[in-house]
């Protein structure tokens, strides 16, 4: 049913939820994983506009994701990675039409309404303008 899965990361504690539940999916289906992480940082969504070189925060997010991916690897599991750059909803929608993903998954932090006025809600964002479903895992629910 799901032939690839967008796990969007956060490169953070939210990512330790995320991956459990994943990783058993993908192997229950035969899935193929695509980890991508959204840098959002000045530098990320200014790159191409003031050419900038990588910075500290792009190399570092981009070896937390081979890293993330190569334990995954380790455990069976087919597993590309990309890093994209800018802004995470945004990026998001495009990866997984682009990549031609059947399944969007995705960490919340189980804000509440004021809190997703002021932060911005990537998960509503996402669901508003994409087909593809979503699996939302909220963080720090441990792996079942």
């Amino acid at each position: 049913m799901y032939r690839k899965i967008l796990v969007a990361l956060e490169n953070g504690p939210a990512d330790g939820t995320l991956l459990p539940h994943i990783a058993a999916l993908a192997r229950q289906l035969g899935s193929a994983l695509l980890l991508v992480h959204v840098a959002d940082g000045f530098a990320a969504r200014n790159f191409e506009q003031l050419k900038l070189a990588e910075s500290d925060e792009i190399r570092a997010d981009r070896e937390y994701l081979e890293k993330t991916a190569a334990t995954l690897r380790a455990g069976g599991l087919t597993v590309t990675t990309l890093l994209a750059l800018g802004n995470p909803p945004t990026e998001i929608i495009r990866v997984a039409a682009a990549e031609q993903c059947d399944l969007i998954a995705l960490t919340s932090h189980g804000h509440k309404l004021i809190a997703d006025i002021f932060l911005g809600s990537t998960i509503e964002k996402v669901r508003h303008n994409t087909a593809v479903p979503l699996l939302v895992v909220r963080a720090g629910t441990g792996s079942g």
